[in-house]
């Protein structure tokens, strides 16, 4: 009998402590709907200069493609949806720490910047998070983006009707033209009706930085006819609206590729290769309309009414809508251009 009570006790008292277990609090669940952040956004970054990112839903996983400020659109290391609907983005180098006697590296780390970034109406709204080399401390860097509207379709380029052509360079001086950064040093001259641009660096002595040359006056679409002549190595870019570089490049004979000739920069690769060797005069007519570009290299045509996503590296301004100037980049190699006329699209 006294076995009997204690098994009884025993049973209660279990009891006792399961009904009294403490079950773990669920917060709130997490909302987890990333259609507000799908699409493309142009940035306008804290120091002035332009970015772009462009979100994507793939199957089962996001994806994204980001600019930010200069140089190329590159995809994404990482990107996911954290805590309090902010988006979070990641970007990865690969940094080498030590090399041996030969120069080959033997140590290397990869280092991720992040960006965390919120959306406040229509707008976005983040920080940039860049750790520095010696890992000890991390720059920050604030931005905002605008949603960018789908591409409208193609124009149809044999209905495009056009306004006065307007001879950008006389052939005599810069008349019409200033450096886009004041206090830069000025690598343009005329040379016997050619508009020249050597960014002269001497071997030993401190780095000059050079400015780009960009029109008085702006511009909304328009054709623009060109001749360009690029040394054997050298490179440059013709930036329509201030925004959109057509590449300018010694790229004769080379890989088709989205930097080359021609190219938009990093964002549409020439169909075909129609380069001429370096030192050679050679012709660009490319044409701006409705977000599209269309690119005719030494009477080829590269580049077909493509739609064009957004700004590229080296873009003065976020606003694709945004009436701007032609500028030619000044701080890469030496270049010469010659007979620049711009003809108006008229809508």
């Amino acid at each position: 009998m006294k076995t009997i009570i204690i098994f009884f006790v025993t049973v209660l008292a279990s009891l006792s402590i399961i009904s009294c277990k403490v079950e773990p609090k669920i917060g709130p669940v997490q909302k987890t709907d990333i259609s507000e952040f799908l699409g493309q956004w142009t940035i306008d970054i804290d120091g002035g200069s332009v970015g772009w990112l462009e979100v994507r839903k793939e199957e089962g996983y996001l994806d994204a493609d980001i600019l930010w400020g200069g140089g190329s659109v590159l995809p994404v290391s990482c990107i996911f949806l954290a805590k309090d609907q902010i988006l979070m983005v990641q970007r990865s180098n690969n940094v080498v720490r030590k090399r041996d006697e030969k120069n080959n590296p033997v140590k290397s780390q990869v280092v991720t910047d992040w960006m965390e970034i919120t959306k406040n109406g229509e707008k976005i709204n983040g920080i940039l998070l860049s750790p520095r080399r010696n890992g000890l401390s991390v720059d920050t860097t604030t931005f905002f983006g605008t949603k960018l509207p789908p591409v409208p379709p193609a124009p149809d380029m044999a209905n495009l009707k056009f306004g006065k052509p307007i001879i950008l360079f006389n052939g005599k001086d810069l008349t019409g033209w200033k450096l886009k950064e004041e206090k830069l040093k000025n690598g343009f001259t005329v040379e016997k009706g050619v508009l020249v641009n050597n960014p002269v660096q001497v071997e030993g002595a401190q780095h000059v930085s050079y400015g780009n040359l960009r029109t008085e006056k702006e511009f909304e679409d328009f054709n623009l006819k060109i001749e360009v002549n690029v040394p054997a190595g050298s490179n440059s870019g013709i930036y329509l609206r201030g925004m959109y570089e057509i590449q300018v490049l010694d790229s004769y004979k080379k890989e088709l590729d989205s930097h080359n000739m021609g190219a938009l920069y990093s964002r549409i690769k020439p169909s075909l290769n129609a380069e001429q060797p370096a030192g050679t005069w050679q012709s660009l007519d490319i044409t701006l309309c409705d977000r599209h570009v269309t690119v005719i290299l030494n009477g080829t045509k590269i580049i077909d009414n493509q739609p064009v996503y957004g700004p590229t590296g080296g873009a003065m301004k976020s606003d694709v809508f945004a009436p701007g100037p032609l500028y030619l980049q000044g701080d890469h190699g030496k270049v010469e251009y010659r007979n620049i006329i711009l003809t108006p699209i008229v809508k």
